[in-house]
């Protein structure tokens, strides 16, 4: 199992946990929401807690609790800029179906 991070956005969340003071990393799991059933959801980790799986990539660390892990092994995270939108951008090959918003999922 694992989650991948790429050098854009490994440097991207770098650069917003130096904004914010510092952190060990990002949290990524899943919620149930939106019209598919689950959304991503994203925060920044200053405790790890004990049943976390720890991933790292170009220095940064992503945690994610085990109920997530089931849906997100294999995820790649990367940066990407989009005219004048730019963010987090999550290649999840677990996906089979996304809302016509974009916010949700389905696996």
């Amino acid at each position: 199992m694992s989650v991948t991070l790429t050098e854009a956005a490994a440097t991207h969340v770098a650069g917003q946990l130096a904004s914010r003071g510092g952190g060990l990393g990002i949290r990524l799991g899943i919620t149930t929401s939106g019209c598919s059933g689950m959304a991503y959801v994203l925060e920044f980790v200053d405790e790890q807690v004990p049943e976390d799986q720890v991933f790292e990539a170009y220095g940064v660390k992503v945690f994610i609790d085990p109920k997530s892990m089931v849906y997100l092994d294999g995820t790649e995270l990367d940066f990407v800029r989009e005219g004048l939108n730019e963010g987090l951008q999550f290649r999840n090959p677990n996906v089979s179906a996304e809302c016509g918003c974009g916010e949700s999922f389905t696996v």
